[in-house]
């Protein structure tokens, strides 16, 4: 049987050295090379900050935030890291910078009863949905640490080195978290299946 492993790694390591030339490129006034360089990275940003800010309606606002806040320091980007990896990072502190103004400026509901308001509002009924749901209270479970790890490697698909260079840390560590961060799902999915299963 033959791994496809190393021919995705190859595919990983070919885009991000395609969005980083881009970057560059997009440095030097290039419009196209800009808008390459987005639709490159988009949706890793999407996925990122849904995970990072726990709230999925506010993630293309904070996608927005990030690649403004990207083009206005792009002329001190120098492709020491990834692209990818840059970009990350300033979506960090996009979120970081959001939860911060958000707890300090607490929303006012105009309905009388907000909270049915904000059930009506939410998407129902769609395929994996509550799956969805589900899945973000689990990875919520998760410390800190091992919840960002998990979604860098798994959900946002960037490689443990990668990852250990853009959290700061040893990639034995990353593995670490990743790993205990699996156990710690599987363990609470067998949990919340047993009652259902014994309910059966």
């Amino acid at each position: 049987m033959i791994s496809v492993l190393p021919a995705v790694r190859a595919d990983r390591v070919s885009a991000d050295a395609s969005a980083t030339a881009w970057a560059l490129a997009a440095r030097g006034g290039d419009p196209d090379a800009a808008d390459h360089f987005v639709r490159a990275l988009h949706g890793d940003v999407v996925r990122y900050v849904a995970h990072l800010s726990g709230d999925p309606q506010t993630a293309h606002d904070l996608t927005q935030d990030t690649f403004a806040r990207a083009f206005g320091s792009l002329h001190r980007y120098e492709g020491r890291a990834s692209a990818r990896t840059w970009l990350l990072s300033i979506a960090r502190r996009a979120v970081a910078d959001s939860l911060r103004r958000a707890a300090v400026r607490p929303r006012i509901a105009d309905a009388a009863d907000w909270q049915t308001a904000v059930e009506r509002s939410q998407p129902c009924g769609l395929p994996g949905f509550d799956e969805g749901v589900a899945l973000l209270d689990l990875l919520e479970s998760l410390p800190d640490e091992r919840r960002e790890a998990f979604v860098l490697t798994q959900v946002v698909g960037l490689s443990y080195e990668e990852t250990a260079g853009f959290v700061g840390c040893p990639v034995g560590t990353v593995r670490s978290r990743v790993s205990r961060a699996r156990a710690t799902l599987e363990l609470l999915l067998q949990e919340a299946e047993t009652p259902s299963a014994l309910a059966a």
